[in-house]
């Protein structure tokens, strides 16, 4: 059976709202201001929490390891935060379902690899009334690695019935390239997040513009 796997934040759904909510959140609760920008610091979001926790403490003049200890400090707060109000600003992106339907009805299994933490995955994917089109879910803890480790990409597919030499991935960061690279699988990039057409730089198989041109590329890619 041929596979497709998705990754979640930056590419299924447009996460980057609540992800940077929450950890403003943790920002103001250190008596700080909000550090992040929702638009101008989007691409960070998509980069996970820590990413975001250490542009903030940054920009406070954080440096060394001060700067280590306020991230280490403040993750698993910036998960509950997330976690309390994690769909109020997520939107799937234009055409996802659709996309994801048609892929389905041709036999192509589908799932979803991502570097968020299982748990806050499903809760976000049932909240959004997704959970039941996604045959696999690998979440950041689901394994002792996350991506780009091959594994977890391995393991979506696994998990589906597929064959890894018959199955690629969608994604939206470096982090998603080097895991299919390392899976020996193609990749598509979308460019409609934060890093547009730039992700192009990184040289995956194909680029995907909107999800209505997604079932055309997979026959393409796994004819």
């Amino acid at each position: 059976m041929r596979t497709v796997i998705f990754d979640l934040d930056g590419t299924l759904a447009d996460t980057s709202g609540d992800l940077i909510a929450a950890a403003n959140a943790c920002f103001r609760a250190e008596g700080h201001g909000d550090q992040l920008d929702p638009q101008g610091d989007a691409s960070t979001a998509f980069h996970g929490g820590r990413a975001m926790l250490r542009l903030g403490f940054s920009r406070l003049g954080f440096e060394a390891q001060r700067l280590e200890d306020a991230i280490e400090k403040c993750f698993r707060p910036l998960l509950t935060f997330y976690e309390e109000d994690i769909d109020r600003h997520t939107r799937l992106y234009p055409g996802t379902m659709e996309a994801v339907e048609a892929l389905r009805a041709t036999g192509i299994g589908v799932g979803i690899c991502t570097n968020k933490p299982e748990g806050l995955a499903e809760t976000l994917l049932q909240r959004l009334g997704v959970r039941a089109a996604f045959g696999s879910l690998i979440g950041a803890d689901t394994l002792p690695v996350r991506k780009p480790d091959a594994a977890p990409l391995l393991e979506a597919v696994s998990r589906l019935g597929g064959d890894p030499a018959r199955a690629l991935l969608v994604g939206d960061t470096v982090t998603d390239r080097e895991a299919a690279r390392a899976a020996k699988m193609p990749c598509i990039l979308v460019t409609f997040g934060p890093d547009g057409q730039g992700v192009s730089q990184l040289e995956p198989e194909a680029l995907l513009e909107n999800y209505a041109a997604l079932p055309a590329l997979v026959e393409k890619l796994l004819p």
